[in-house]
């Protein structure tokens, strides 16, 4: 049985493929178009996956679109005439893209894949998310919740998964949306919205949120988990330019201009830690309803919301769950592969489920494709044997040099996990504002995580919160200092292998204090990190990179940040490294077993 899922036309768009259930492919289409957040039709991501596969588009049983155009246009017109004649210019650019283009999705993908409409499948928007969190996590019964800006009407939903079934209980409609909420704060600090989430979350550390008593004016909690809003001080229900109306100028200020938003002033650091905080309650506030109804131990998240890792580990603190599971691309790309899976197992019936442990399911070069592009562009280079390699790599990071690292299947959401990733040295103080300034040309309090061995994350981190939660252990357990203590300790490290957002970068942990100084390069202004632990059984390369570097220094963890430079995707081919390592102030590229030196 073979699946394409397929999303597009609002942003992040991608393709997945599986077969029998398992996740063959899955790729979004910015990697290929290198046009970043692409959300046009994923015709590359779509033939990357098929050649993966191994298969032509006459072999596909089903085509599962990740939501349903028709009511995503009702709400559309519904909001349009609510709102005339301020909806005027919104109506008239959405009325030109849908009825030419959007409408008419399923025409596309039979003309495309030139496939019969019969297997054309449309799953609805939060369904997709919440099947893409739930069907690859390890739980056989879990609370689900997913939280974006907007798919057809819904803009969050609470529901349960139990084996191979999904039931939606209850959900929140547009316009009453905490990612769009979260969206006009980040367009009111002068950011991108869709792009600048992650810059608020990252600057709110620096400031303190004196503006939530404010925030809290234009929103109100329900006891039920909802929340509402005041719209008269935002026009995001009727404008597609503008987010937030005069009122909330009146409340807040003046915004900031996007042109000034790496000038990071007290005042916009103190409203970024602001409306984090007040996210993380309404989030909170939601996941304790969910708790109550469901009355179920685990939970799965989704959706653009479930990327801010703060507020997920304060949840996983605080909610009362004793595990959370998050799909690595839980935005609108993960969309597609939500859709596939809610079709196979839900609609079709398939009940054996399949775990997602990694995220390598990209594009991949191997030594003889890359050592071709290599000698085609007569560009001198060193090849090493794996074990040199790493040894050649660590001590060169250990020099100060800043490494593009290049390696396997290329990650799946937006986070590089050691395949697509520039690499330093976290002992070094000057190590971020050298990669933000010189090497990725961003923001100088932008934040950078580590890559850390999995069975060493506990001495670095602060993991108290985390190890021993799957069984429900006190967390004080840890201090016995008896044999006993070091049982226990010993098996809430292995617990932290059931925790999958940590192989995500997807948590928010603190940094032990001891730890604080010798790693300054990704301890961030509150003393947190966002740590991904490397596992050996799924990375091997990277995790003997890191243990190389750890044997000869005792720190046991790398600066890892995507491979990319502001503005752009994140590299896929051995051209796109290569041009990126020379636009920038990368000192060595890696990829495969070949080595590029600038200083050669």
């Amino acid at each position: 049985m073979k699946i394409l899922g397929i999303s597009c036309y609002y942003h992040d768009a991608a393709a997945v493929l599986l077969n029998n259930g398992k996740i063959i492919a899955a790729g979004e289409e910015e990697r290929f178009s290198r046009k970043k957040h692409d959300s046009s039709f994923p015709k590359k991501a779509i033939d990357f996956c098929l050649k993966e596969g191994g298969i032509t588009s006459e072999q596909i049983d089903y085509v599962v679109f990740y939501e349903k155009p028709f009511r995503k246009f009702h709400r559309i017109l519904i909001s349009a005439f609510s709102t005339y004649p301020f909806s005027y210019l919104m109506f008239r650019e959405a009325m030109r893209v849908w009825l030419t283009q959007k409408l008419w999705i399923k025409e596309e993908i039979a003309s495309y894949l030139k496939v019969e409409k019969t297997k054309i499948l449309f799953s609805e928007h939060h369904l997709s998310h919440a099947a893409g969190a739930f069907y690859p996590s390890p739980f056989k019964k879990a609370a689900i919740m997913t939280v974006d800006g907007v798919g057809e009407w819904t803009t969050a939903s609470i529901g349960i998964g139990e084996e191979n079934k999904i039931k939606i209980i209850k959900e929140i409609y547009f316009p009453y949306s905490l990612g769009l909420l979260y969206s006009a704060f980040t367009a009111f600090l002068g950011f991108e919205v869709n792009e600048g989430e992650w810059k608020v979350m990252g600057l709110a550390p620096y400031g303190k949120p004196r503006w939530v008593d404010k925030i809290w004016r234009i929103v109100k909690l329900h006891n039920d988990g909802s929340f509402s809003l005041d719209f008269s001080y935002f026009t995001f229900q009727y404008s597609d330019k503008h987010s937030y109306s005069n009122k909330f100028i009146d409340l807040f200020g003046k915004p900031v201009q996007p042109a000034k938003s790496y000038l990071v002033t007290k005042k916009a650091a103190d409203i970024a830690a602001s409306i984090q905080v007040v996210t993380e309650e309404i989030l909170l506030n939601m996941a304790y309803a969910l708790k109550k109804e469901t009355k179920t131990d685990v939970l799965c998240l989704s959706g653009g919301v479930a990327l801010n890792c703060v507020a997920n580990y304060r949840i996983l603190k605080e909610a009362g769950f004793k595990n959370i599971y998050i799909q690595p691309a839980a935005g609108d790309s993960g969309g597609a592969m939500g859709a596939a899976l809610y079709a196979y197992h839900h609609v079709l019936d398939n009940k054996k489920r399949k775990i997602l442990s990694d995220a390598y399911l990209g594009q991949k070069w191997d030594n003889e494709s890359i050592e071709q592009f290599l000698k085609k562009e007569n560009i001198k280079y060193k090849k090493l044997t794996d074990e040199k390699l790493v040894d050649f790599i660590a001590s060169a990071i250990i020099k100060k040099r800043v490494v593009g690292w290049m390696q396997g299947r290329s990650e799946w959401g937006p986070r590089a996990l050691g395949n697509r990733s520039i690499l330093a040295d976290a002992r070094n103080p000057k190590m971020k504002d050298i990669i933000n300034a010189k090497v990725k040309f961003r923001e100088a309090f932008r934040p950078f995580a580590p890559s850390v061995l999995a069975e060493k994350a506990d001495m670095v981190f602060d993991m108290s919160n985390i190890a021993g939660s799957a069984k429900g252990r006190s967390p004080k357990s840890a201090k016995v200092t008896s044999a006993i203590g070091k049982e226990i300790r010993d098996r809430n490290r292995n617990d932290l292998v059931n925790h999958y957002p940590l192989r995500f970068m997807l948590y928010v942990v603190p940094v032990k204090k001891e730890w604080q100084r010798k790693v300054p390069a990704i301890n961030h202004a509150d003393n947190t990190a966002r740590p991904q632990l490397v596992f050996k059984e799924t990375n091997p390369l990277y995790y003997k990179l890191i243990s190389a570097f750890y044997k000869k220094t005792g720190v046991p963890l790398l600066l890892n940040t995507s491979f990319n430079l502001k503005g752009e995707p994140m590299v896929n081919t051995p051209a796109d490294a290569y041009s990126t390592f020379m636009r920038s102030g990368i000192d060595m590229l890696v990829m495969g077993n070949f080595v590029i030196n600038k200083s050669e």
